[in-house]
């Protein structure tokens, strides 16, 4: 089985993660005790990925039930509470983070003591995290069926073990497919601006000793025409009711060269991942980020000093551009209207 490096993990009262701005030239980790430094880590994008930030903002409610030194329930679910809002800030598109919060908080207020609530709070955090992992392995197992000997993937941004518990989403049939023998390459398209495909998902799949090449955002359309592109699959932040899908930013453009040349088209997320509460693009945030993030690389401005940038972090892709969905229960096909509830009854 493949060996790979743990992007969040609790330690008693601590938790240690990959600080993925520092890949991949440095692999550091922080340490933290405290849940408004993890919730500091969501916002900046030191952890980033769907799953890992549901996560991620599960363990800030967490360190603060393990810390917490007060002996009133009343005051625990108060300040937890608190916790919980200040974590639904730091992102505001991914929507596993809100479903990891208000998971935690709903078991924290069934609760009857003090010692109860924070058992509970810590317990159904390792729970939430043990849930991603073996989603995401199985993930793995059904669409490693899609992969063939030979083929060429392609992927956007960084929905791998990065971005995950563990394994990770698009990434998943990837590394299941290594496991059995199979030998592809994969193209990560850089993903600008933060270059999560160039740092994290080409850094990953070498680390697995997977054959990956790195391409620029921009050469979508010339690598479908000459290098024979047989699959593409990548993860998103949020799936509403009826497909649409939330991902980084650049995904959309690849599902629409994808469908003119013919190029199989997947999603994988958890179930988690879905919004039954939205149907359309309309009905949630699509986070926009501060502009120097495209401005600026590495602290050198790269635009005129007069200018300003515009930088949603997502797209959406819309549903009749997407051949299927990969889940922890099956794949799913159109129409998703129909398909999507149809798997989370």
């Amino acid at each position: 089985m493949l060996k790979l490096p743990r992007t969040i993990e609790w330690r008693d009262g601590v938790v240690r993660l990959i600080n993925q701005k520092e890949l991949p030239e440095n692999l550091v980790y922080i340490e933290t005790t405290d849940w408004r430094r993890l919730a500091r880590a969501i916002k900046d994008m030191e952890i980033r990925g769907a799953p890992a930030i549901g996560v991620a903002a599960a363990f800030s409610m967490a360190l603060f039930a393990w810390h917490f030194n007060g002996d009133s329930l009343e005051s625990f679910l108060k300040e937890l509470a608190y916790v919980a809002e200040e974590v639904k800030r730091t992102r505001p598109t991914a929507v596993n983070l809100f479903w990891a919060v208000e998971r935690v908080l709903s078991r924290a207020k069934s609760t009857t003591s003090i010692e109860e609530a924070r058992r509970i709070v810590i317990e159904e955090a390792l729970k939430i995290q043990k849930e991603d992992e073996e989603a995401n392995r199985r993930i793995g197992e059904i669409g490693a069926d899609l992969i063939e000997d030979g083929d060429t993937i392609i992927t956007v941004c960084n929905a791998g073990s990065l971005a995950t518990s563990y394994w990770g989403t698009a990434t998943a049939p990837m590394y299941v497919a290594k496991e059995r023998g199979k030998n592809f390459r994969v193209i990560a398209l850089e993903t600008r601006p933060y270059l999560q495909g160039a740092r994290l998902t080409a850094w990953e799949l070498a680390q697995a000793g997977i054959d990956v090449y790195v391409a620029t955002d921009n050469s979508i359309g010339i690598l479908a025409m000459k290098e024979k592109i047989n699959l593409a699959i990548v993860g998103a932040d949020r799936i509403t009711k009826t497909g649409w899908v939330a991902n980084k930013l650049g995904t959309y453009l690849l599902a629409l060269v994808s469908r003119v040349h013919n190029i199989p088209f997947y999603v994988a997320a958890p179930t988690s991942s879905f919004d039954l509460k939205s149907v359309g693009p309309n009905d949630f945030e699509i986070e926009r980020r501060d502009p120097s993030e495209v401005l600026y690389i590495k602290g050198y401005r790269i635009a005129p000093e007069e200018v300003t940038a515009i930088y949603y972090a997502f797209d959406l892709t819309p549903p009749q551009l997407v051949t299927g969905i990969i889940t922890e229960k099956g794949l799913i096909y159109p129409p998703f209207e129909k398909s999507i509830p149809r798997l989370l009854a």
